[in-house]
């Protein structure tokens, strides 16, 4: 399992930084000195010292239903009994395993698969899983629409003006794109070199990129650009939502009647507790990724948020016990 990292390594400093970079992981280190209260060499030290150790990753994220990059399958993963960590030792290497988390309730693990196609999906979830004999069963959701992505998540520890100096113009909730349902497109070469490197490094400079990929830093600068305001390519800073003082982190499913399926997912989407929620297939349609501050706040967070949301039909909780990756990447994990 990933090493753990200790809670109270992490201060308030650190924490408003990585806050700054969760609502832009590319912001400039003025804006993040700006909004965070000190100078941008003290935010640019804490930001490397916090990556160095492996705590703090800032990261390019594709929109897959806008490209032609592949398809997003969840799939909840019963393992068999006491080898739940060995299978998810071994979905954790999969290139294949964009999220991963060991998870409490009708599931032991939840996955998400990403394939570039339904024959390249068969051989993921039937001929080539990993750890195929440690399953005993498995359901899997297909993922046909965000409503809210976690590069839009707000951690709500800097003030809510910072969101809208920090964040690019171009970046808007799923659910509010006018361009939702158009066919998606494919992108060029160099976008796809671009891409690939910024899912290592979201702030990696254009001379930097330019020169390990060997193109000129204008045709790359152009090839970000076109991703950025096409609203494709997004920036993301992974981090241990504990870290940032919330220690409930888990994920709804909920079956939804089909006809206020999008009014609920609106509704849902706009809780400050959501960090991802997606429209897709099977008995749950509506799934998303959550945290709050205190699992004790899930009592009134089934009443209160998931009791309310018209067209409700059955729901369930799966509590994260640890999430082992994040957007293709390992994390450390806190104590």
């Amino acid at each position: 399992m990933t090493h753990r990292a200790p809670v109270d390594t992490i201060d308030d400093l650190d924490r408003r930084v990585i806050a700054a970079l969760q609502l832009n992981g590319r912001a400039p280190w003025s804006a993040v000195a700006r909004w965070v209260g000190t100078s941008e060499t003290t935010a640019q030290r804490r930001y490397k010292a916090l990556r160095e150790r492996g705590v703090l990753r800032v990261v390019g994220s594709l929109e897959l239903d806008r490209t032609r990059e592949g398809s997003s399958m969840l799939v909840r993963v019963q393992a068999r009994p006491g080898r739940g960590l060995d299978l998810a030792d071994q979905l954790a290497v999969s290139p294949d395993v964009r999220f991963l988390a060991v998870v409490t309730g009708a599931a032991d693990l939840i996955v998400d698969f990403v394939a570039r196609d339904n024959e390249e999906m068969m051989r993921m979830l039937f001929t080539d899983l990993p750890g195929a004999d440690l399953i005993t069963s498995t359901e899997a959701v297909a993922v046909i629409r965000a409503f809210t992505s976690a590069s839009m998540w707000d951690t709500g520890l800097l003030p809510v003006e910072a969101a809208a100096d920090l964040r690019p113009a171009t970046l808007a909730s799923s659910c509010d794109r006018a361009d939702w349902d158009q066919a998606p497109k494919a992108l060029t070469g160099l976008e796809q070199e671009v891409a690939a490197a910024l899912k290592e490094d979201g702030r990696a400079q254009v001379s930097t990129l330019a020169r390990s990929l060997g193109h000129t830093e204008s045709g790359v600068a152009r090839a970000m650009d076109r991703l950025i305001s096409r609203g494709i390519l997004q920036f993301r800073t992974l981090v241990e939502p504990t870290l940032l003082g919330y220690d409930a982190e888990f994920m709804v499913w909920l079956s939804i009647e089909p006809d206020r399926l999008d009014a609920a997912g609106r509704q849902l989407a706009r809780h400050p507790g959501t960090k991802f929620l997606g429209a897709a297939t099977g008995r749950f349609n509506l799934v998303g990724h959550m945290v709050l501050p205190r699992r004790t706040d899930l009592l009134r967070y089934t009443s209160d948020v998931i009791g309310a949301l018209p067209g409700l039909v059955a729901s369930d909780v799966t509590l994260h016990l640890a999430t082992l990756k994040y957007s293709w990447h390992r994390m450390v994990r806190p104590v």
